[in-house]
C-alpha cells in the first residue's frame, strides 16, 4: 500500500485511465517493463501534453516544436502511450508488440524506432543531460536566428525525470550547466515517488533536491501535488513566466498509482502487474474496457493533430515572411536544420587540405586539428565547438571564436571539467538540429564520457569528439593519463569512426570526413608532441579518406613485408623501411588512420593495400589485440599491453620498444632473415 507521504491521490478519470490502462495491459502481455512510472505520472503528462506541449503529430520533424524527453526512459508506456492517444503514427497494433522483435515500442525509448521520440532514453540521468542540449541549442539558434519581430526559433524543452536520474552523476554535470547557462525555456518534472527498485529510496537518496536545484541557479517549484491537474497546470503556468532561468516542478506522487494493492511500492516499478490486479485495479480507476481497446470520447480527448496542424501553419506563415523580410538568413536556417553542407562544400574543403599539405608542417597534430578547424570553420556556421576545461591543450578553439560565458551566448563552450556531461549535451544538440557540435578532452578521459559516446553511436548522431594526448607520449603525467586501451576502444564501438592521424595532411582529412558524415559520430585522436609531415601525391591523399592506404612503396611493387602503422608510429614505420631497404629488405608501410573506414572498404581495395600472402607487422603505441586482425597469427604487433610509466616521453618509447631497431628486428624475424 501506499506509504504516507503527504500526497493527494488521483481523481481517476478516462483520459488518466487510458494511460494506466496502457501501461499495465502492454507490460502484462510481453510479461516484462516498468507499469510504475507511467501510471504515477499519467495526470503530469496529460497537463503537459493536453495543454501546453506545442507540436504537430503529423509532422514530428516541425523545426520549431517543443521537445519533450522522457529521461525516466524505462517507463516508455508513457510516451508510447502518448503518442499514440495523441495521434502519432504508432498503431495500437504496436503497442499490443511492447518490447517484442522489430516493434515500434522498445523496452526503452530508441531514437529512430518510434516516431516522435526525439532522444534514446535508456540510462537514467542521460535523457536530462540530452535536454539540456536541445534547450541549450534552441537558446544558440534563437540568438542567431531570430530578429526583431520575426521570431522563428521559440520553443521549450519539456523532460520527465525520476529518482534514478537525480542520483546519476550526468545529472549534476548537465543541470548545473543549464542554471548557469540560464535555459529559461527548459522546464523539468521531476516524479518525486520515493521508489527504486530496491525499494524506499529514504534510505540512499536523501538530499534536499529542490536545494540543489536552487543551488544550480533553477527556479525551483516545490511540493506539487503530482495527481492534482490544476496544481499541475498552475505549476507549467508559472514555469513558463520565468525566462531566464530552468524550472525543476517537484511532483509529489505515488508510483504505480491505481494499483489497489502494489501502488507506492517497488513491486510495481519493473514488473507486470498481475491478471488479478490489472482486474482489481480497472475496478479501482473505474476502466470499464477490455485491454487495449479505448473509447471514442477518449481519443477525442487526446487527439492533438487538429490543434497540432493550426500551430504548424502558423509557424509556417510566420517563417514566410521572416524569408521575405531575410531571404539569406532563411536560406541559411533551412540548410542547417536539414543538416545539408554548404554550396560547394566539396571545392572547399578540397582547397583546405591542398593548402595545409602544401605548407608541409611538422607539427603536433593536435595543432594541426586547430589549423583544420581554423580552415572549415568559414564554410560552417553550425560549428559548436568546446572543451572539458582542457582548451589550452585540446586546442579546439579557434580564430575569432565567441565564448559562451554564463548565460551569454557564443559558438564555443567551456563546459568545465565535465567530460560525459559535455557529450551527452551534445548529443542533444545534435539531435535538436541546426548545430554541428565536437568537445575535446584528453583521449585518458574518454572514459568519464564512454557511455555517452555509445549513445552517439546507437543513435547514429553527427557529433565529434577530439581526443589529444594520445599516447604515452604524454610524457612526465604517467601511467595515469597515458592511453593504452582507449584507443583500440573506441574503435570497437559499433558505428563510430575513429582516427589517429599521423600529421597535417591526415589530420584535417579526418576532420572532413568527420564533418561529411551523417550516419553516426567520430572520435579523432591527435598527439601532443610534434610529428613529422609525410609527402604524399594526389592519389594518396584521396586515399587517405578510405581509411587505409599504401603511403610509401617498393620500386619494384614486391615487398618482403607491410609494416603497418597510425599517428605517431607512422614516421617509425617510414624510417624502419629505409633502414631495411638499406640492407636489401623491401618493405611497403601502410598507414591506417581509421580502422574502421578501412574495414568499410572493398575486398579489392583492402586487397591492394594488404596484399595476400605478404608478412605483416603492425606497430601502435597501445594494446595490441585489434592488429592481429589485420597482421595475422604468423604476423607480429609492437605495442604495449601494460600501462605506461612516468617520464619524458622520448624516454618512454625507446623504454616499451618503438625505436627504428626494434620495428626493424621485428620484421626481419616475421620475415625469417
Amino acid at each position: 500500500m501506499a506509504v504516507a507521504r503527504n500526497v493527494t491521490p488521483p481523481k481517476f478519470n478516462d483520459v488518466t485511465g487510458a494511460i494506466r490502462a496502457l501501461a499495465m495491459d502492454a507490460v502484462q502481455k510481453a510479461n516484462s517493463g516498468h507499469p510504475g512510472a507511467p501510471m504515477g505520472m499519467a495526470e503530469i503528462a496529460e497537463a503537459l501534453w493536453n495543454h501546453h506541449l506545442r507540436h504537430n503529430p503529423a509532422n514530428p520533424k516541425w523545426a520549431d516544436r517543443d521537445r519533450f524527453v522522457q529521461s525516466n526512459g524505462h517507463g516508455s508506456m508513457l510516451v508510447y502511450a502518448l503518442l499514440h492517444l495523441t495521434g502519432y503514427d504508432l498503431p495500437i497494433e504496436e503497442l499490443k508488440r511492447f518490447r517484442q522483435m522489430h516493434s515500434k515500442t522498445p523496452g526503452h525509448p530508441e531514437y529512430g524506432y518510434t516516431v516522435g521520440v526525439e532522444t534514446t532514453t535508456g540510462p537514467l540521468g542521460q535523457g536530462i543531460t540530452n535536454a539540456v542540449g536541445f534547450a541549450m541549442a534552441e537558446k544558440l539558434l534563437a540568438n542567431e536566428f531570430n530578429k526583431s519581430g520575426h521570431e522563428i526559433v521559440n520553443h521549450h524543452t519539456y523532460v520527465f525525470m525520476g529518482d534514478g536520474c537525480m542520483m546519476e552523476g550526468i545529472s549534476h554535470e548537465a543541470c548545473a550547466l543549464a542554471g548557469t547557462w540560464g535555459l529559461g525555456k527548459l522546464i523539468a518534472f521531476w516524479d518525486d515517488n520515493n521508489i527504486s527498485i530496491d525499494g524506499h529510496t529514504d534510505g540512499w537518496f536523501t538530499e534536499d533536491t529542490a536545494k540543489r536545484f536552487e543551488s544550480y541557479g533553477w527556479h525551483v517549484i516545490a511540493d506539487v501535488q503530482g495527481h492534482d491537474s490544476e496544481a499541475l497546470n498552475a505549476a507549467i503556468v508559472a514555469a513558463k513566466a520565468v525566462t531566464d532561468k530552468p524550472t525543476l516542478i517537484c511532483c509529489k506522487t505515488i508510483i504505480g498509482a491505481g494499483s489497489p494493492n502494489k501502488e507506492g511500492t517497488h513491486d510495481v516499478h519493473g514488473a507486470a502487474l498481475g491478471d488479478a490486479e490489472i482486474a482489481a485495479t480497472r475496478a479501482h480507476i473505474g476502466w470499464n474496457y477490455p485491454p487495449f481497446e479505448i473509447p471514442r470520447h477518449v481519443y477525442e480527448a487526446w487527439d492533438a493533430r487538429t490543434k497540432g496542424e493550426g500551430l504548424e501553419k502558423l509557424w509556417n506563415n510566420k517563417f514566410a515572411e521572416y524569408k521575405k523580410a531575410f531571404p539569406k538568413e532563411a536560406a541559411e536556417f533551412e540548410r542547417r536544420t536539414k543538416g545539408d553542407l554548404p554550396a560547394h562544400w566539396d571545392e572547399f574543403a578540397a582547397k583546405a587540405i591542398a593548402a595545409i599539405n602544401e605548407k608541409g608542417e611538422t607539427i603536433a597534430t593536435r595543432k594541426a586539428s586547430q589549423n583544420a578547424i581554423n580552415a572549415l570553420v568559414p564554410a560552417l556556421p553550425e560549428f559548436l565547438g568546446g572543451s572539458a576545461d582542457l582548451t589550452g591543450s585540446n586546442l579546439t578553439n579557434w580564430t575569432g571564436a565567441h565564448h559562451v560565458h554564463g548565460k551569454k551566448p557564443g559558438n564555443y563552450i567551456s563546459y568545465g571539467v565535465r567530460e560525459f556531461g559535455m557529450s551527452h549535451i551534445m548529443n542533444g544538440m545534435a539531435l535538436h538540429g541546426g548545430l554541428l557540435p565536437f568537445g575535446g578532452t584528453f583521449l585518458m578521459f574518454s572514459e568519464y564520457a564512454r557511455n555517452a559516446l555509445r549513445m552517439s553511436a546507437l543513435m547514429k548522431q553527427r557529433v565529434i569528439y577530439v581526443f589529444t594526448h594520445d599516447s604515452i607520449g604524454l610524457g612526465e603525467d604517467g601511467p595515469t593519463h597515458q592511453p593504452v586501451e582507449q584507443t583500440t576502444t573506441l574503435r570497437f564501438i559499433p558505428n563510430m569512426d575513429t582516427w589517429r592521424p599521423c600529421d597535417t595532411v591526415e589530420s584535417i582529412v579526418s576532420w572532413v570526413a568527420a564533418v561529411e558524415r551523417k550516419d553516426g559520430p567520430s572520435s579523432l585522436i591527435f598527439s601532443r608532441q610534434n610529428l613529422a609531415f609525410q609527402k604524399r601525391d594526389a592519389a594518396q591523399i584521396a586515399n587517405v579518406r578510405k581509411g587505409g592506404y599504401v603511403l610509401s612503396d617498393v620500386a619494384n611493387g614486391k615487398a618482403q613485408a607491410i609494416i603497418i602503422a597510425t599517428g605517431s608510429e607512422v614516421d617509425l614505420a617510414v624510417k624502419a623501411q629505409a633502414a631495411l631497404a638499406a640492407e636489401g629488405i623491401n618493405v611497403r608501410v601502410v598507414s591506417m588512420p581509421s580502422t574502421n573506414v578501412f574495414d568499410r572498404q572493398d575486398q579489392a581495395y583492402q586487397d591492394s593495400v594488404l596484399t595476400k600472402g605478404v608478412k605483416r607487422v603492425a606497430v601502435e603505441a597501445g594494446v595490441t589485440g585489434l592488429w592481429y586482425k589485420y597482421v595475422g597469427l604468423d604476423g607480429a604487433v609492437i605495442g604495449m599491453d601494460c600501462f605506461g610509466e612516468s617520464a619524458p616521453a622520448p624516454e618512454l618509447f625507446k623504454h616499451f620498444g618503438f625505436t627504428v631497431d626494434n620495428v626493424v628486428a621485428t620484421t626481419k624475424k616475421v620475415i625469417g632473415v
